[in-house]
């Protein structure tokens, strides 16, 4: 008889439930939507209770015909940076502030100031930003003073998740990373951050591995889920850390590179990845002693998506009506324009930069237009637009790393002719896995498995992921690109300070 995982994504626009036996197999998954509330600009909220009931109805439906005794453990793939303050018994004082947010800004600032912007990313690999949890936690501390009173513990998505599956108060290394206010080194919250951000360590849930068992269900969990209260739940992990593990990137200094939404370039690393030039930040990794380095870039799909809504209006209603993917349209178009778009430059800024700029005023911009550019060009000239961005990113791996190989994930890059472009600006050749969407529930799914013993180590990986196919960097194009790439960087240069003009207006 068949045993079973079930494997958590708890996103930003909802939570995928996926289903997978033991031997690797993807049963049946489902998602369930909830909605994010934004408000006064750079505001996003969301209500804890709505991840609760997408988790529950999830479950529900993906154990349709399978026998709830047969499934052995839970865990969690989560969107990270989130602040949900919570009582004694576990109720959600108010709405969570989540990763999009950035209303800490002033908190954000005096945290720098008192520990020191180098000290800061020495302590906890990553720069000092109001996206963080512990900025969060002092903003409510000063602005909702009854509610930080009131504050027994912050908490994390899916933190919270497993306190309603277990009563449990914890979260692991990959997720406490992600808050601005763990030693990434000691693996412990930072006494030296706590005490500047005046935050009492007491607020903060206990530490523990991503496969550590947090419990099994409670009677009324279990009740929920439609399982038993045999089922136990393994700690997980944040989305980040898990889609290193989830695209098969588990050896020392293997990297892989996502393309959804955002873009970020990743590996597994033995030590805490340091980068001189702060363009790159780490996480604890889901893998127990290892470390996840990344770079991120924030618009990657989001500009494909916003070019075929801008641009390709007319085809998108057009392939809609015929019952057609408007994306293969889309694709079709980039590869009838030459590689380099006839010299078009596209700055893929639409939403700010994280890596490698860390500019939230910089916007998108075509640089070098002229009469003889198509519709194809400027299409093809947006993806290489990201692929080059990523390529900066990369760089900074290069200093200190020979990087020639990704592992290429992400719904984005399904695409033949995008795999291409990243292949050749990139000068790496990259493999696709069969499940290029599944890394992080996949991810989830080996962190309860290795959690609860199934597995011995988490080069079991290979039960879920199988090479699809490989695409190595043709060199005339690689020539091209090479061309191509200091002037990328030189017209944001020259656009960078038109750019924090613009935003003043």
């Amino acid at each position: 008889m068949k045993q079973y995982l079930i494997a958590h994504d708890l996103g930003t626009s909802g939570n995928k439930a996926s289903l997978f036996s033991t031997d690797g197999e993807l049963i049946r998954s489902y998602t369930h939507p909830y909605n994010v509330h934004f408000f006064s600009s750079n505001c996003a909220e969301q209500n804890p209770e709505d991840w609760w009931e997408a988790v529950c109805v999830s479950t529900r439906e993906i154990l349709r015909d399978t026998d709830p005794g047969q499934v052995l453990a839970i865990s969690f793939s989560a969107q990270m940076q989130c602040c949900l303050v919570v009582d004694q018994n576990g109720a959600p004082l108010r709405p969570a502030i989540i990763w999009a947010d950035q209303r800490a800004g002033k908190e954000a600032d005096l945290l720098s100031r008192r520990v020191g912007s180098d000290r800061m990313y020495e302590l906890t690999g990553h720069r000092v930003s109001a996206s963080y949890s512990i900025e969060k936690l002092m903003w409510i501390k000063d602005h909702e003073p009854e509610l930080y009173e009131k504050t027994y513990k912050m908490l994390q998505a899916k933190d919270y998740i497993i306190y309603r599956l277990t009563g449990r108060f914890v979260t692991d290394y990959s997720d406490a990373s992600g808050t601005n206010a763990l030693d990434l080194k000691a693996l412990d919250w930072s006494g030296e951050i706590l005490d500047a951000a005046g935050i009492s360590r007491d607020k903060l849930p206990e530490l523990k591995q991503s496969i550590d068992i947090a419990g099994p269900l409670t009677p009324d969990a279990a009740r929920a889920l439609s399982l038993t209260p045999d089922t136990l739940v393994v700690c997980g992990g944040g989305d980040g850390p898990c889609s290193a593990l989830g695209a098969g990137c588990i050896k020392p200094n293997q990297m892989f590179l996502t393309f959804g939404t955002s873009a970020w370039i990743g590996g597994t690393t033995p030590e805490m990845f340091v980068d001189p030039d702060q363009t790159l930040f780490c996480f604890a990794h889901v893998i127990p002693g290892q470390y996840m380095p990344c770079g991120t870039t924030q618009s990657a799909g989001s500009v494909y998506s916003y070019i075929r809504k801008s641009l390709c209006a007319a085809e998108t209603e057009a392939a809609e009506e015929a019952g057609q993917n408007p994306y293969d349209y889309l694709n079709s178009l980039i590869a009838s324009s030459p590689a380099g778009a006839k010299n078009l430059i596209f700055l893929p800024y639409l939403l700010g930069e994280r890596s490698p700029r860390w500019n939230p005023d910089t916007a998108g911009s075509y640089i070098g237009i002229k009469m003889h550019h198509t519709k194809a060009d400027y299409v093809r000239a947006a993806v290489e637009g990201i692929a080059m961005n990523l390529e900066l990113i990369l760089a900074a791996y290069r200093r200190s790393l020979q990087v020639d190989h990704l592992i290429l994930t992400g719904g984005g890059a399904k695409g033949d002719i995008i795999a291409r472009i990243l292949s050749d600006v990139l000068d790496v050749s990259l493999t696709r896995p069969d499940h290029m969407e599944e890394a992080t529930s996949i991810s989830a799914a080996m962190i309860a498995g290795v959690g609860i013993g199934i597995y011995p180590d988490f080069a079991e990986v290979s039960r879920f992921l199988h090479t699809k196919d490989t695409f190595t960097p043709v060199p005339e194009n690689v020539k091209v690109y090479h061309q191509l790439k200091p002037l990328f960087d030189q017209g944001y240069d020259a656009l960078k300070g038109l750019f924090k003009e613009l935003s003043k207006i």
